[in-house]
């Protein structure tokens, strides 16, 4: 990924002043200072895209001297400290972002994948649950997966595959919570429905240990020996050291 050369040269004629209203220097401009402001938050998450979140801080740091409260920016930042595993400061700018939009799905949602991170699930749950309130959040789909996952963790199994079904209602093309419902219903012996929801999986993403390992039982189960066989080839070759492995082994 390569930052766009305009956002550059934005933040170069505003700082310069070449952009102008008649003879008004732009920064003196409260339009002004919010374009600045927003153009440094999106060169902050450009070079944290690139995985250069030291860079990051310099604009960000740059976006909140302009706006010391903006919610964006503390946001932004948030990822940043995450990704650096600078988790208390992570945490003290996601605080301070919700701080000022209480309300805000994405928000809601990164804050709660911080939190599971962390091993705070029911802290988690809660800000999942208050993210999937927003009925217009165009990612509302994965919330509810993130919920189903983070059930899981809280040993709420049925109320996990509740929210798993959400996810699908909302988006039927989401591999984790389709995984983890082929999963849940083979275990609960209903094999059908647990090979629909794996083979739907199996056409959107890549098979890993734990998908195998289905995959091989499903096959077992259906008497389908050949593509059992293939599987176990498949989880031995990729993952032999894996749990998933050691189980398949046990069970042949």
């Amino acid at each position: 990924m390569t930052l766009r050369p305009a956002l550059f040269l934005l933040i170069a004629s505003l700082l310069a002043g070449c952009v102008s209203t008649g003879d008004v220097d732009p920064m003196r401009t409260e339009k002004g200072r919010d374009g600045a402001r927003d153009a440094y938050i999106q060169l902050g998450l450009g070079y944290l895209q690139q995985g250069a979140s030291e860079r990051a801080k310099v604009p960000l740091k740059k976006a909140l001297d302009l706006d010391p409260s903006n919610a964006d920016a503390h946001a932004a930042l948030a990822l940043v400290f995450q990704h650096e595993m600078e988790y208390k400061l992570a945490d003290e700018h996601y605080r301070t972002a919700l701080s000022q939009r209480r309300d805000d799905a994405r928000l809601l949602n990164n804050y709660g994948g911080f939190l599971f991170e962390q091993e705070r699930y029911q802290e988690a749950l809660e800000h999942y649950q208050q993210a999937s309130r927003d009925t217009l959040y165009p990612e509302r789909s994965r919330v509810f997966e993130n919920l189903g996952l983070t059930a899981l963790k809280l040993n709420q199994r049925d109320q996990a595959k509740t929210y798993f079904a959400r996810s699908l209602r909302l988006n039927s093309r989401q591999p984790r919570a389709l995984l983890e419902m082929a999963v849940m219903l083979y275990e609960d012996k209903q094999y059908v429905p647990a090979r629909g929801y794996y083979d739907s999986y199996s056409l959107l993403a890549e098979q890993n240990a734990r998908s195998l390992l289905l995959g091989a039982n499903l096959a077992t189960i259906f008497e389908d020996r050949d593509t059992a066989a293939s599987l176990g080839l498949q989880l031995k070759r990729l993952y032999p050291g894996t749990p998933e492995y050691q189980q398949y082994r046990s069970e042949q």
